[in-house]
């Protein structure tokens, strides 16, 4: 079709026939009896309106590459190519911005308003009627709805009706009465109740047809209605009735008791009055079954009071097998295993702490009231871990357990809290009224487990103790040190080796449960102990150390019981070395680092105590330079106790390895040629490296080579055998590393330093300088080194790539689908089809909602500059309205003065 695109739209009209020459009037009858003609010509219309519009179709800007047969063809604007009309879309996305945003930001930040919720007011499509129809419907449904039968309001009651003119439509209050009835005929003065209201003439109508009855309505005649004077009065006289009546109650009353009071002392004679026992001859004898009834009444209260004084049972415990005892220990061990775990990764154990509260809120009803917080606190309340078990130990029992330490049994009561479990529940049992000899049968094993045969048969440890002195000096009794001080005069003129003795004696006099108070001296003595091992440490001699020991078994033993106050001493300390002497630890700390590993669990992850006291030994190990051999022994020590502490937990400490090597090459005879690992190394002091040692014997390291010698220098023999213990003791602290930290990834790093420094120990420059024996176990340990190193390679896995499904050999052989639709995607596994499936309707969702944010943020856009601008017109109309205002003002004022002038001119003129 040519010609411009006026001639083509008329050429499309003419060929739709909606214009064209004129019809005749057959033509016209026979398309009026055409029923469809005005659908046919709308559709006509429609087609031109979409042929001639070009930008209302989108279409592709190219076709399909290639051409595909398919069993589902393409139909309807798809044939034509036409993905879409953005014109229509545009327009219907507009009106509904317009219905559903436009109406927000309307009301937006906008508060109240009257909302009309009549019915059909906001349907448009309701007629008129239909909505009276619709509101008298619901109003009959609410009156005839049926009400709740416990409903106390009155049935008969009239709810809400229609109303007319103010008054409500009532259908139903009365029959219709006759017009010509005579009961509305005024009376003879009809003339006067003319100007009546109606409602008032129809009240006297009513009354008049009462006639004066009082006494009550005629049967079927509605009551008459009270006026509120008549309810008043009947109100006061029900009021001063039953006034009355009270006063009259309370007389009755009154009366009542004043003869009661008058007989009282005849009836209380009565009750004491005793008869006389009648005698055989006035009463026959009663028998039951052949025997005196005095008789039977005596043995039945004989049996009722020894049955009353019998001692009522107690529970007994089932007799556990062998095999069941095993099991419940087991059990207990197994539990007490995953309870360190969880503290050693530093879980909060929440059932453990509801545990250890029931177990105090029982022992509190058995114990008294003073003593309840000593068996209500546990050591795992605030932090500080369960401690040590006592008696056989876990490593005894066949299990790992970190506190491998055994307490004696003279040091601990047999009847205390430091038994067993078993001992615990089985004490619970016994409650009653033999508490008391419980409690008494308790101080006795404790006296007799915690005090020697001869002390427990003397009279010195009753609760009056005399003074006096046993066969070596000692005394029986002593005053409870509050401090290190007191506890120094208490002491003193005891032996060290005696001070055990003294301790446990001091333990046995001020045990809590013997009085009030002996908890908190307790916890004094505790720490006043502590300060005094490291007291002992200071000015350490060498047939010291079993005292020493005996005194942490002691404060070990407090701990179970004391545990804040046994922390609170250990951290004291520790304070003092850190203020004092971070980096100059003497014998007495290094006891003290001791004591921490042996008292509290090591292996938890925050601890109040044992956390300190590793931070202060990797202090030393980090920080401190060696300047002579009491520093390398010192460190060595240190490095022991770290070991020790990592035990189970198996944490990496770094600076214990830095020391140990660092130590191996200073006390080498030759220093390194080349660099044996990324680790510090500071050069020793003169006479530090071994020399001539070969024929030196090998000893263990001991407390006292950790002084400084500030008196006289030791022997050239005295320092090889030094050198040659802290180097053994130092191989030995390599190899037990080596066994703690053979599973961690890193251990071929960090290992192969130590590796180097041993293979350079044992060359042959520096052998010749040490003994035969040193020489085997660094070799020994060389080769156990070695080993795990190897291990720890193989165990590494190289980097690999990942192993993929081999992929099949291309074919050209053609693959048909039956049901092939170009549109899907044909994945076999089914799995991965669906997850490709959401993906891209994921994205296709994403896209929309982005598209229409953005498009409902142009409307929002255009809407606010349309509102903008209508205000800003607004404005500047009434700007330029009240300017011209002004100005006619301006005007007329202007035009007032000339005015004025000119007359007052022509007035001057005049004169």
């Amino acid at each position: 079709m040519t010609g411009s695109q006026l001639k083509r739209f008329k050429n499309s009209l003419a060929e739709q026939g909606i214009i064209g020459p004129q019809k005749s009037k057959k033509q016209r009858d026979k398309l009026a009896q055409d029923k469809n003609k005005r659908v046919k010509k709308h559709e006509a219309l429609e087609q031109i309106r979409e042929q001639f519009n070009p930008f209302q179709f989108k279409t592709h800007a190219r076709g399909r590459k290639f051409d595909v047969t398919t069993s589902k063809p393409a139909t309807g604007l798809a044939a034509m190519g036409i993905a879409g009309r953005p014109g229509v879309a545009k327009s219907v996305g507009e009106e509904r911005r317009r219905q559903t945003l436009l109406v927000e930001m309307q009301h937006r930040n906008k508060v109240g308003g009257i909302v009309d919720r009549r019915i059909g007011e906001s349907d448009p499509n309701m007629t008129l009627e239909d909505k009276m129809m619709e509101r008298f419907a619901r109003e009959q449904m609410r009156a005839h709805k049926k009400s709740n039968i416990f409903d106390l309001e009155d049935d008969d009651e009239p709810t809400e009706a229609l109303t007319h003119g103010g008054k409500a439509l009532t259908f139903d209050e009365e029959a219709l009465k006759d017009d010509f009835a005579e009961d509305d005929l005024g009376a003879s003065d009809e003339s006067e109740d003319d100007g009546m209201h109606p409602d008032r003439k129809k009240l006297k109508r009513l009354r008049l047809t009462d006639g004066g009855d009082e006494e009550g309505p005629e049967d079927g005649q509605p009551e008459r209605k009270k006026t509120k004077k008549e309810i008043y009065e009947e109100i006061i006289a029900k009021s001063k009735l039953h006034k009355y009546e009270r006063q009259a109650a309370k007389e009755d009353d009154d009366a009542l008791r004043h003869e009661l009071d008058k007989a009282l002392p005849e009836l209380q004679a009565l009750l004491f009055q005793r008869q006389k026992p009648e005698t055989k001859g006035d009463q026959a004898t009663i028998k039951i079954a052949g025997v005196d009834k005095v008789v039977v009444d005596k043995d039945y209260d004989i049996r009722v009071k020894q049955l009353a004084a019998d001692k009522r049972a107690a529970p007994t415990v089932k007799t556990k097998t062998e095999e069941e005892i095993a099991e419940e220990e087991s059990k207990r061990l197994r539990e007490l295993e995953e309870k360190r775990l969880r503290r050693m990764q530093g879980e909060m154990d929440l059932d453990e702490e509801d545990e250890e509260e029931d177990k105090g809120k029982k022992k509190g009803k058995q114990a008294d009231e003073d003593f309840e917080l000593m068996d209500a606190e546990e050591p795992n309340e605030f932090g500080l871990g369960k401690g040590i078990r006592l008696r056989p130990t876990a490593t005894e029992l066949g299990f790992d357990d970190e506190d491998d330490f055994e307490i004696e049994d003279d040091l601990v009561a047999s009847g205390s809290e430091l038994e067993f479990d078993e001992d615990e529940d089985m004490d619970e049992y016994d409650e009653g009224s033999d508490g008391e000899e419980q409690s008494d049968s308790d101080d006795d094993e404790f006296t007799k487990g915690l005090l020697t045969e001869a002390e427990a048969k003397n009279r010195v440890f009753d609760a009056a103790p005399n003074s006096g002195d046993d066969k070596d000096g000692i005394p029986y009794t002593f005053e409870c040190p509050e401090n290190h001080e007191d506890l120094l005069k208490v002491v003193q003129g005891v032996q060290v080796k005696k001070l055990p003795v003294a301790v446990q004696r001091i333990r046995a006099l001020y045990h809590p449960k013997l009085a009030n108070g002996n908890k908190e001296k307790l916890g004094n003595f505790s720490q006043a102990l502590i300060k005094h091992i490291a007291y002992l440490g200071d000015r350490l001699e060498p047939d010291w150390f079993p005292t020493i020991e005996a005194l942490t078994r002691h404060v070990h033993s407090l701990a179970k019981s004391l545990p804040i106050e046994v922390a609170t001493g250990y951290r004291a300390h520790m304070q003092e070395m850190e203020e004092e002497r971070p980096l100059a630890l003497n014998v007495g700390d290094l006891l003290i680092l001791t004591g921490v590993g042996t008292t509290f669990p090591t292996s938890d992850h925050f601890h109040q105590v044992v956390t300190p006291a590793m931070l202060s030994i990797a202090r030393f190990l980090g920080q401190k330079i060696p300047k002579d051999l009491s520093d390398y022994a010192t460190g060595t020590y240190l490095s022991i106790l770290a070991v020790q502490y990592q035990q189970f937990s198996k944490r990496y400490v770094p600076e214990l390895m830095n020391f140990c090597l660092n130590t191996l090459c200073s006390l080498a005879h030759q220093k390194p040629v080349e660099k044996l690992g990324f680790f510090p190394l500071h050069e020793p002091s003169t006479g530090v490296r071994i020399s001539g040692g070969s024929k030196t014997a090998v000893r263990k390291l001991s407390c006292s080579d950790c002084k400084p010698t500030l008196t006289a220098p030791l022997s050239p023999e005295a320092e090889n055998s030094l050198k040659v213990a802290i180097i053994s003791t130092t191989a030995a602290v390599l190899k037990a590393a080596a066994d703690t930290w053979r599973a961690q990834p890193s251990f071929y790093e960090t290992f192969q330093p130590a590796q180097a420094v041993l293979q350079h120990l044992v060359s042959r420059k520096n052998a010749k300088h040490l003994p035969a024996d040193l020489i085997k176990t660094l070799t020994e340990t060389t080769t156990n080194m070695t080993r795990l190193l190897q291990l720890a390679k193989l165990s590494r896995r190289p980097l690999e790539l990942h192993h993929h499904k081999p992929l099949a050999i291309k074919t050209v052989i053609p693959k048909f689908e039956d049901s092939f639709d170009p549109t899907k995607h044909y994945d076999p596994d089914r799995e991965r089809a669906e997850l490709a499936k959401l993906r891209k309707e994921h994205k296709r969702e994403r896209k929309g909602a982005m598209r229409e944010l953005r498009k409902d943020a142009q409307f929002m856009a255009r809407e606010n500059l349309r509102v903008k601008k209508e205000k800003d017109a607004a404005y500047e109309k009434k700007y330029k309205r009240l300017v011209a205002e002004i100005q006619g003002e301006e005007g007329r004022a202007s035009n007032e003065y000339e005015r004025e002038k000119a007359a007052r001119k022509k007035k001057a003129n005049k004169w």
